[in-house]
């Protein structure tokens, strides 16, 4: 069976229009899956592409493409209103925002728990709430304060005594990592979100866009190839039915010098910002951290608080 195969007979069962990774979740429940084979670990990308291949390719193509964002397909004998289909996909995402029962802070506990856990991070952390910003000229602090700030100390790494040396060389493996959280992104949403991620996060070793729910399209996934190419900011998506399993889609690119004039100009504007640098100063001292981080909440806490927030 091929992947084009695969994808018509899961559509004809399925009688409406998928996303690629739709197309091969549904093919796996009804086990047409069970009849192909692939070594890929994303067989639902390869299925996008020959889908669009053959459709453009091919005059006779037996499938449509009725959507573009979110990029989901048909066939073209079972017929389709595709004005229609726009209409129920936009009334869907407007339906599932007004459902919402969380906010983005209400994330934070998770994104806290995750780098900590997490062997590229393992950092402790801080929420920098907007509203303890010194409040001037109207926009001048729009988009300075990153939501989540974190820190990864080299302690339990290294040796005292390369540690010693890397002092004396006035290096350091600290680092510092910025995290702004959305609760959904999509193509629509994207660049605005990214670049806000990008003025938050310069001054940081790492920055990343963290999100709950990434919309499943194609072009929404080779856009945030192509900035984070371009401009390094990492992305990062929670996974609230095990935070282990939250993924680093894109990793961030490494600056290997601070921006220490905007660390002090956020130290000066906000003070959570400068207590987390306070914090910092201090555990450098004792070579161990002993300050007061966000609370890293143990596994049934945090079930506790994803169930109570409806988080899903």
């Amino acid at each position: 069976m091929t992947f084009l195969e695969l994808a018509e007979k899961t559509l004809e069962k399925a009688e409406k229009p998928l996303s690629p990774k739709e197309i091969w979740d549904f093919a796996k429940e009804l086990k047409i899956a069970n009849e192909f084979h692939t070594r890929g670990k994303t067989p639902w990308a390869t299925i996008g592409a020959r889908i669009y291949t053959d459709i453009r390719d091919n005059e006779d193509s037996v499938f449509i493409q009725v959507s573009k964002r979110p990029t989901k397909f048909y066939l073209k004998r079972l017929g389709i209103d595709v004005m229609k289909l726009k209409q129920d996909i936009e009334k869907r995402e407007r339906d599932m925002e007004k459902s919402l029962t969380f906010k983005e802070r209400d994330l934070h506990p998770l994104l806290v728990k995750f780098v900590n856990s997490h062997m590229h991070f393992k950092a402790f952390s801080k929420t920098i709430f907007h509203e303890n910003s010194k409040r001037g000229v109207k926009g001048y602090n729009k988009w300075l304060h990153p939501d989540v700030v974190g820190v990864y100390f080299p302690f339990e790494d290294y040796l005292n005594n390369i540690l010693e040396i890397q002092k004396a060389f006035s290096v350091s493996a600290l680092k510092l990592f910025s995290f702004e959280i959305k609760i959904s992104i999509s193509f629509s949403k994207l660049r605005e979100y990214y670049f806000q991620a990008i003025s938050n996060s310069s001054w940081a070793n790492e920055g990343y866009l963290v999100a709950l729910r990434i919309e499943d399209d194609s072009s929404l996934y080779d856009e945030m190839r192509r900035l984070n190419n371009a401009f390094g900011i990492g992305i990062i998506r929670l996974n609230p039915e095990d935070i282990y399993q939250s993924e680093i889609l894109f990793p961030a690119k490494e600056n290997t010098n601070v921006d220490w004039d905007t660390i002090n100009r956020l130290a000066e504007e906000n003070e959570d910002f400068k207590e987390f640098i306070s914090y910092i100063l201090e555990d450098i001292t004792l070579k161990k951290v002993k300050s007061n981080y966000e609370k890293i909440l143990e596994d049934e806490e945090l079930e506790k608080h994803i169930n109570a927030k409806n988080i899903k």
